[in-house]
């Protein structure tokens, strides 16, 4: 059964190991940025760092970055995939980018893992104080669609971003526990669907 965890080097070898599944391409919600290193342990360190301080409230980022909880899906030790929580939005993410990302390795795709990632996330979302967030995902991407739709994301529209074509979902957090025990229950997986 899956959790959430706070990225942490303890993980490095079995990251290094989905990261080559992906072939280079882009993974939402895991953080990473042009000219990052990750195969040295110190570069890896470096960088699970870096992640901690965005979700620092006291840490401020120019109009790019924002604060932002990151968590890992881990399960028996292995690293499955990543999910973010934005805590504001600049412009530029309420139009094409949103609250939350997220991402899972090709070899854990199938099972869940998303839709059970994103429904743990959302108590967080609440216990920082927002009461809705946003989802985007491209247009042709209908797994990831479904996962937000199965949360309870309804759709506003679809348009055209700098980021491509983008759908936009929103997710209504009133049903939301936002206390501790609430959140634990959920990262354990014990509110699995």
């Amino acid at each position: 059964m899956p959790i959430l965890a706070r990225p942490t080097v303890t993980f490095h070898k079995s990251w290094l190991d989905a990261k080559g599944e992906w072939g280079g391409g882009h993974q939402d919600g895991a953080g990473i940025r042009p000219g990052d290193r990750f195969e040295a342990i110190e570069d890896f360190e470096a960088w699970v760092r870096r992640l901690a301080m965005q979700n620092d409230p006291l840490m401020l980022f120019s109009g790019v970055q924002v604060n932002t909880s990151r968590f890992w899906v881990i399960e028996h030790d292995t690293y499955l995939g990543a999910i973010e929580l934005r805590h504001v939005l600049t412009p530029f993410m309420l139009e094409a980018v949103g609250h939350i990302g997220y991402s899972v390795r090709p070899s854990a795709r199938g099972r869940g893992i998303a839709t059970w990632a994103l429904q743990a996330i959302l108590p967080h979302a609440r216990s920082i104080c927002l009461t809705r967030v946003l989802l985007t995902c491209d247009e042709q991407n209908l797994p990831s669609a479904r996962t937000i739709e199965k949360n309870g994301g309804v759709l506003e529209d679809i348009r055209n971003t700098e980021l491509g074509v983008k759908r936009r979902y929103w997710i209504e957090l009133a049903g939301y526990a936002s206390d501790r025990a609430s959140a634990e229950s959920s990262r354990s997986g014990r509110n699995r669907e």
